[in-house]
């Protein structure tokens, strides 16, 4: 079922975040901003995690996770291991919360205040794999053009 699906997607874009992170040969570049490329793949990791931590992990995982936005796009030199780290983790709320996720919740209007008005859960977290899909695509090129 979608529940299924919506697991894999997610973890399989989370173990090429992991890989991308790790592919850098200079681990300076992770944090590095050229011209009009003002993302960082460093930041863009950080924002990834806490936004999955925030919108699955801590709405139905209940895991406590408490959301600091600004310091995703704020912080910089977070060290490779200690990103690769949040993204494991993410890794196993993600395996650990959609097993307690049921099909049912998915046809639920998402239960949490977002700027999408009134949609399913299950519209939220397709919403969601697609926002990951996104700035792993930047990543994946950030690292390409700028880790040389």
């Amino acid at each position: 079922m979608i529940k299924d699906t919506l697991k894999k997607l997610f973890i399989r874009d989370l173990e090429k975040l992991k890989q991308e992170i790790e592919a850098y040969q200079n681990e300076d570049k992770i944090w590095y901003i050229e011209k009009s490329i003002l993302n960082t793949a460093g930041n863009l990791c950080l924002h990834l995690v806490g936004n999955l931590n925030t919108y699955i992990g801590a709405e139905f995982g209940k895991t406590g996770y408490v959301r600091n936005r600004v310091d995703e796009f704020a912080l910089k030199d977070v060290p490779r291991a200690e990103l690769v780290d949040k993204v494991e983790q993410t890794i196993i709320m993600i395996a650990n919360t959609f097993e307690m996720i049921s099909e049912e919740q998915l046809n639920e209007k998402y239960p949490a205040e977002i700027h999408l008005k009134d949609v399913s859960t299950e519209y939220f977290f397709v919403h969601l794999a697609m926002h990951l899909g996104y700035h792993l695509g930047q990543i994946n090129y950030h690292r390409r053009l700028l880790d040389n």
